[in-house]
């Protein structure tokens, strides 16, 4: 299996070549080839797997320079009750995302997958951890160290640095906007004290530190000076974890492969919901594929509209679902590489149009920049937006009828849901978190806090690690030079 940039101006490589790193070297992001397909018979075959089995057979063909024998192991190493504990009673921890059944009438039926029962209790730890002890396999294997450089909106930094304190050869280096997540997803981050992890929070929004680790993978002789690597979601292998998932949630769901389901997926940056459309890619039955946003809504836009218009720092809004305040999804250009037919020259056009005028429009409308907009239904793509309002009445109403408590981004998710149900296709509503990350609303819709998994009752009391700096590229890359010593 190779990788090409969606930018068409790097050489192709292999799994392990693309393990390590984040954009290509041409700014692209990389893609297989083509994507495995999976038949039907395989289909039936894995209805019977443990989720690491199922791991490893969806992962080994997007793997394909890792001995099966070394994968294999890392897949078990990874996916365990142990490091996937049970969320709530009654939970079958060796299911690792069990299905829970909200709403069954008139022949719709709303399904959650629980895909929080990790460490860190958000659906990030399901790739992370994955990551993590593939990160530490390459580098033993090249006997290499490297340093971690990423951008969070507030679980991606907190999943990723319990993946990686302790590994051998590894730092994180994790920007997060200033007093701009929650207090819980603050204190999971800035409270570890492992002497490989390094806090920085950025005077801004997600999107400035997302542009500053863009801005440090594009200079390459820095990159490679400083031995940079990313866990965000730009990164393949982190995607392409996320792929199991889908099959998991639709293996659990159906009873045969002629069965179709549909998924909605609470978005931001657009790499969960890319991992859906990969699923689909390779012949999973995916009927819908529904991307929920909070009030920042650029990409319900462009599912509505064509029109891909990136909001700057100023316009984005920091919301009670937090972790997707992004307006500028960094996923996003994979999905429109396989939407232009995979022609690289257009894309890298207008992604340069990103930059210049923020935004691009595929309407075909007089004065647009293509009609590929017609072509989004192939791909079962549709899309909703929640604000405020919207969650605490959902996360009410759930917890009223279900006795269920959801979090913020997971009621986004379950509104927009409820808005794109088709009889006879069972709707997969990815959890993002556990509550008790977004106490503070929590509160507010039901008028007392989250519960909160053992280990986690005081976090907000611990001892805090973490610098605050400008969003200022020249000066995150003197603190990483100056902490590694390269």
């Amino acid at each position: 299996m190779q990788y090409i940039s969606t930018r068409g101006q790097s050489p192709a490589q292999n799994f392990s070549q693309i393990l390590l790193g984040g954009l290509a070297p041409d700014g692209g992001l990389y893609l297989p080839t083509d994507y495995p397909q999976v038949s039907g018979a395989e289909l039936d075959a894995w209805r019977k797997l443990s989720y690491a089995d199922l791991a490893f057979e969806v992962l080994k063909k997007f793997a394909t320079d890792i001995p099966e024998s070394d994968l294999k192991a890392l897949v078990h190493k990874t996916y365990t009750a142990e490091v996937y504990r049970n969320a709530r009673a009654g939970d079958d921890s060796a299911q690792v995302t069990p299905l829970h059944v909200l709403e069954q009438k008139d022949g719709n039926k709303l399904v959650l997958q629980a895909l929080s029962n990790g460490p860190t209790l958000a659906f990030k730890d399901m790739a992370m951890q994955l990551l993590g002890n593939l990160f530490e396999y390459a580098l033993d294997q090249q006997h290499a160290e490297l340093n971690i450089f990423g951008a969070t909106s507030g679980d991606t930094g907190s999943a990723a640095e319990y993946a990686m304190r302790g590994k051998r050869g590894i730092r994180v280096f994790m920007l997060s906007p200033h007093k701009k997540m929650s207090a819980f997803q603050t204190a999971q981050m800035f409270s570890l004290q492992d002497p490989n992890i390094f806090n920085i929070a950025v005077e801004g929004v997600f999107d400035d530190c997302q542009d500053m680790v863009k801005a440090v993978s594009n200079d390459l002789e820095y990159k490679n000076r400083q031995k940079i690597g990313t866990v965000n979601s730009i990164n393949w292998a982190r995607v392409v974890a996320q792929v199991v998932y889908y099959f998991r949630g639709y293996l659990a769901a159906t009873t045969s492969n002629d069965q179709k389901v549909s998924f909605t997926v609470p978005s931001g940056n657009f790499g969960n919901i890319c991992a859906g459309h990969i699923a689909r890619m390779m012949g999973l039955p995916i009927d819908k594929l529904v991307a929920a946003t909070n009030e920042n809504d650029v990409l319900d836009e462009f599912f509505r509209t064509g029109v891909y218009r990136v909001r700057k720092s100023a316009e984005t809004y920091h919301t009670s679902s937090p972790s997707m305040d992004i307006s500028k999804a960094s996923n996003f250009e994979r999905f429109v590489f396989d939407l232009l037919g995979r022609d690289s020259t257009r894309l890298a056009a207008l992604f340069r149009k990103v930059e210049t005028e923020g935004g691009f429009d595929l309407s075909g409308k007089p004065g647009s920049d293509g009609d590929e907009f017609a072509r989004v239904a192939q791909y079962g793509f549709l899309s909703g937006k929640s604000v405020h309002a919207d969650r605490l009445a959902t996360i009410r109403d759930v917890h009223e009828k279900y006795g269920i408590t959801i979090d913020t981004h997971t009621a986004d998710g379950v509104k927009v849901a409820r808005e794109h149900l088709t009889p006879g296709v069972p709707m997969i509503v990815l959890e993002t978190a556990l509550p008790a990350k977004f106490n503070e609303t929590i509160r507010e819709a039901l008028g007392r806090d989250a519960e909160r998994p053992a280990g986690f009752e005081n976090i907000e009391t611990l001892p805090q690690r973490f610098q605050v700096m400008k969003a200022d590229v020249a000066q995150v890359k003197q603190y990483i030079a100056e902490h590694t010593g390269l």
